[in-house]
């Protein structure tokens, strides 16, 4: 017994490319990472959605401009809204507000499919498993873009209207779901392609 076990070690060492397998730490670490990823995607999903849905980003001067309507405030009265938004009385604004919301509504389904991927991935083994997480991750990566740039488009076309103070919670929540989505997509990625497995496998994942 003693001499096979000899055998099987010089075996080893005589092929670095044959390992008995990854370390149980390295498996419990990406585990954990992956199911850190997809949290931090449905939280940005979650987000996303309500900024979206509520779409009133930004108070200026009594006026309260959003993706969908366009309202006038007065002191102690409740906002008057309306969907036709060239009350706002600015060029361009109800053409160019389609494109923004049209965006980042793509951007919420992309990362709704995306998630779905990455979950899909979990429960999966083999070379379907890491094509998955892959496609996935990538879906993720275009809401990111997607998102940001319907958020950038929303900001440049109200510039002159825009301040810090004047940005809403819901333009915050947006902000922080184009954060969530672009980092834990990248890492997705990275993880993806990340050396997890042993030194005679590395490249190959």
């Amino acid at each position: 017994m003693k001499r096979t076990g000899k055998y099987f070690s010089l075996f080893l060492f005589q092929n670095p490319g044959v390992h008995p397998g990854p370390k149980p730490q390295m498996q419990f670490l990406e585990t954990v990472t992956r199911g850190l990823i997809v949290l931090c995607i449905t939280m940005a999903i979650v987000l996303s959605s309500i900024a979206v849905c509520d779409g009133h980003w930004l108070l200026s001067d009594g006026k309260m401009f959003g993706l969908w309507y366009f309202c006038t405030t007065e002191d102690g009265a409740q906002p008057n809204c309306t969907t036709d938004l060239t009350q706002a009385a600015i060029e361009g604004l109800p053409v160019r507000l389609v494109f923004c919301r049209t965006v980042v509504s793509f951007a919420v389904v992309a990362a709704i499919f995306g998630l779905e991927l990455l979950v899909m991935s979990q429960v999966c083994e083999g070379q379907d498993a890491r094509r998955r997480w892959a496609f996935g991750s990538v879906l993720v990566l275009l809401s990111a873009v997607l998102a940001a740039t319907g958020l950038l488009g929303f900001v440049l076309l109200l510039r002159s209207q825009a301040s810090l103070l004047g940005f809403t919670l819901t333009f915050w929540c947006q902000f922080t779901a184009v954060f969530l989505l672009f980092i834990n997509g990248m890492s997705g990625h990275h993880i993806h392609n990340m050396v997890l497995l042993p030194t005679g496998e590395r490249g190959k994942y």
